[in-house]
């Protein structure tokens, strides 16, 4: 059974930090590309962050460069997202996307609240 879980998200003040995780199961997780989206209320997904398998190359959204870090340890099937220096503007449901061929997968999100 495929599941990707994502963690970590919660209530933050603005200027705070907060780690993503998505734990992976059920495929092989170090040959997919992994991305990192999120969906503020009232706004379409949007990619905020992308690594290749074996982590090789990432990529990030203009708004989330130099506050962000996308990472990922294939021995722990697991994905993270560091993010510094949040705004009240980065609100949103975080998800979690395993990508390789024709093979789609995604979490069910975590809700990050940044909010004094």
């Amino acid at each position: 059974q495929v599941q990707l879980l994502e963690s970590g998200g919660g209530l933050v003040q603005p200027g705070g930090s907060l780690r993503l995780s998505c734990a992976a199961s059920g495929f092989t997780f170090s040959m997919y590309v992994i991305n990192w989206y999120r969906q503020a209320p009232g706004k379409e997904r949007e990619l905020v962050a992308t690594i290749t398998s074996g982590g090789g190359s990432t990529n990030y959204a203009d708004s989330v460069k130099g506050r962000c870090g996308i990472s990922r340890d294939d021995a722990k099937n697991t994905a993270y997202l560091q993010m510094n220096s949040l705004k009240s503007e980065n609100t949103a449901v975080y998800y979690c996307n395993a990508r390789w061929r024709k093979f789609d997968y995604w979490g069910q999100g975590t809700q990050v609240t940044v909010s004094s």
